[in-house]
């Protein structure tokens, strides 16, 4: 059995055991400050970070009855699907009705370049009636030139003499009327070619008016058809078979699983070294440590979360308490590691940013070349629109017929150029 220590000796070794947990102390530190000075002050990192993508919600543009539903939650999707299906009865009979108007349109309008032709035919029949008429004025006035000698010698007598004057008064009045109706003929014939000049019949304002229409119809029953806009995952559908649905009301949502970025919110005492730029490491809580993404800082918020609220901070009142904002940095994921390792929106992740290359802008300057987002499934009903016109035009312009018409012009204004 041991002696009991002397208080010399317990003095002793409560002595060093502080010295050894000093000297623990010491180096921790010393080891602390060194990480932090060679790595640590080079990051900055939040937990306060989550997946964010493009979420497309799906509306319709006209108002109808649910009568097909193409795709169910969790459903992938691709550009140009059929999502919703409305009934298209109504769509159909007035897209009917402004295609009938159209043909309609389109021969009235024929029937006024068919009257220029006949107008001018009219100027040519009224111009040769002016000529004959002109002639026998200048035949009758020459008789009665011949005429005027023989009266001194009783050849001719004094009543015939009047009665020629008579007749050459009477052709005049007949080539005045003659004139008066060829410049008629020739107002009418311009009054006409007002609505004509310079342009063709399927050119014609009245026909593209109609035109208009059969598009607008057109796109309206092309509508009734609800497409994916672009391709991805169905979410939040909440239409059923059946129902009445508005322009406008949402339907269901698409998310792009294979574009996505994370929202990482920094604490503003943060900021000062974040840059465009900087690489990110990134961990998501649904795999943990074992996959690691790899990112760059793409923009910072133009200001802090509590600015953007629906009901911001009122810190000019008296009970003020100071709380520190956060801003919203956007990071870009990368597309090939979100392919073999996919993602959800809203997911938490852990974000570490290495703030040693400061050499890019806080602020992004650059203007962007392209849009963000695009869809071409829409030009194609806008085309298909086109050819349904073109079709409705074609089949009631008559192309014989109107170059018949044109030929006939050209002849008329031929004739009329050689009187």
């Amino acid at each position: 059995m041991s002696e009991p220590l002397t208080p010399r000796e317990t003095k002793t070794a409560r002595r060093r055991g502080l010295t050894l947990i000093a000297a623990a102390v010491v180096v921790v530190g010393v080891g602390w400050g060194a990480w932090d000075w060679f790595s640590g002050r080079h990051f900055e990192s939040t937990d306060n970070a989550y997946v964010a993508g493009n979420v497309v919600q799906i509306t319709p543009q006209v108002a109808g009855t649910v009568v097909a539903i193409g795709a169910d939650d969790t459903d992938h999707v691709q550009t140009g699907q059929t999502l919703v299906r409305l009934d298209p009865a109504d769509a159909r009979i007035a897209l009917d009705q402004a295609q009938a108007q159209l043909a309609q349109t389109v021969r009235e309008v024929r029937s006024l370049y068919a009257n220029n032709a006949a107008l001018q035919a009219q100027i040519s029949l009224r111009s040769a009636d002016l000529a004959r008429a002109e002639a026998e004025v200048a035949r009758l006035e020459d008789d009665v030139r011949r005429r005027a000698p023989l009266m001194a010698s009783g050849a001719v007598g004094k009543e015939e003499f009047q009665h020629a004057n008579a007749v050459v008064n009477t052709a005049k009045s007949s080539a005045t009327a003659a004139r008066a109706a060829l410049l008629a003929a020739k107002e009418q014939l311009a009054a006409s070619q007002t609505q004509t000049e310079g342009t063709r019949v399927q050119e014609h304002p009245s026909v593209q008016r109609a035109a208009a229409k059969v598009r607008e119809a057109f796109l309206a029953l092309q509508r009734t058809e609800l497409v994916a806009p672009l391709s991805g995952y169905v979410a939040k559908r909440g239409v059923q078979v059946g129902q009445r649905v508005a322009a406008g009301a949402p339907l269901m949502t698409v998310v792009e699983l294979d574009k996505l970025w994370v929202d990482a919110n920094f604490k503003e005492s943060q900021l000062q070294k974040l840059r465009i730029g900087q690489s990110v490491d990134l961990v998501a809580d649904l795999y943990g440590d074992k996959v690691a993404y790899h990112g760059t800082v793409a923009g910072l918020g133009a200001g802090t979360g509590a600015a953007f609220a629906l009901l911001p901070a009122q810190n000019a009142t008296g009970n003020w308490i100071k709380v520190v904002q956060r801003v919203p940095v956007r990071i870009a994921l990368d597309a090939a590691q979100v392919a073999q390792h996919p993602l959800r929106i809203g997911l938490s992740m852990d974000v570490k940013v290495d703030t040693d290359d400061q050499s890019g802008p806080m602020l992004s300057t650059a203007q962007r070349s392209a849009p963000v987002a695009a869809t071409s499934v829409y030009d194609a009903q806008l085309e298909a629109a086109d050819a349904a016109v073109e079709k409705t035009i074609s089949a009631n312009l008559g192309r014989e017929a109107t170059a018949r018409a044109s030929s006939a012009v050209l002849a008329a204004a031929a004739r009329t150029a050689n009187h």
